[in-house]
């Protein structure tokens, strides 16, 4: 597994509307341990423990109430490094008292699930080894079943929390999408993303690399769901890692045989799904 090397493509980080800045940094530092980078009025960049942000948040002037069934966001996925770590996290959200939506075991790896004060979507999981994944051709196995929630806690019996840990990173990116056949063909003809797993007709799960996913992409809320309005909490981008300015360029050409509209603003590179999620292009 590659999760990022010189050929991988990933999201490297991730940028949300939120209603309220301050109780949205109450949440990400006190319930999920984040670390404050930096701060503005309106806008704040977060971090695990020393390391570069990856989280930004951005208030909106004006919130307009949530439209349930729409593309955007399904859930952005934290990923820290060791099973220990996970249940260091598991343990702090239990003593917290805040809501869990779920525990699962995905066979790749394991994962707590939750939303924010707006309801943006959360995992925090922690990779099995690749060696341990399971690989039937080009496809990964991948299911949702139960995680075994008392090996992970006690996996982390002699730590202690001090937040989110060094070597956390943004692991994945799940959206919510229109429809699956010309958005899967923005991915994979136009940004290079292999097709590593597949459910029906409702979901699909792409990587660079042979990760066991950088992208999921599902039709959950509807065949046919609205974008959402500008003003509604969510996702406000999320940003693309591209290894090499050479291969920005051949996805700048790809894009546009596909009729996505790209363009560049101070200095970074924008385009949009067929659903609406917006991405930055960046080669650093």
């Amino acid at each position: 597994m590659a999760f990022h090397d010189d050929s991988t493509i990933y999201a490297r980080t991730v940028t949300l509307k939120v209603s309220n800045l301050e109780n949205s940094l109450l949440f990400y530092t006190d319930i999920m341990g984040f670390s404050v980078a930096s701060k503005e009025k309106k806008k704040a960049a977060l971090c695990a423990g020393a390391g570069e942000p990856f989280l930004f948040l951005e208030e909106l002037e004006e919130v307009e109430p949530k439209t349930i069934r729409t593309t955007g966001l399904y859930h952005f996925a934290i990923l820290v490094p060791s099973r220990e770590d996970l249940g260091l996290v598991l343990n702090h959200l239990l003593d917290t008292g805040y809501p869990l939506q779920g525990a699962s075991d995905h066979f790749v790896s394991e994962a707590i699930y939750l939303a924010d004060p707006d309801g943006n979507g959360i995992e925090v999981y922690r990779d099995r080894k690749a060696t341990e994944w399971e690989w039937d051709g080009g496809l990964v196995k991948m299911d949702t079943t139960y995680m075994d929630t008392k090996a992970v806690l006690k996996s982390a019996r002699n730590g202690q929390w001090g937040g989110l840990p060094e070597g956390t990173i943004l692991g994945h990116i799940h959206l919510h999408v229109a429809e699956l056949t010309e958005t899967v063909d923005f991915y994979v003809k136009g940004l290079g993303y292999d097709i590593v797993q597949k459910y029906g007709s409702q979901a699909f799960f792409l990587s660079t690399g042979g990760y066991h996913h950088h992208i999921g992409l599902n039709v959950w809320n509807g065949i046919g769901a609205p974008a959402p309005k500008t003003n509604q909490v969510g996702l406000a981008y999320y940003d693309l890692k591209i290894p090499s300015q050479e291969k920005l360029e051949e996805i700048k050409q790809r894009l546009t045989q596909l009729g996505a509209l790209i363009m560049q603003k101070e200095g970074k590179w924008y385009t949009s799904d067929p659903s609406g999620n917006t991405i930055h292009l960046t080669v650093i």
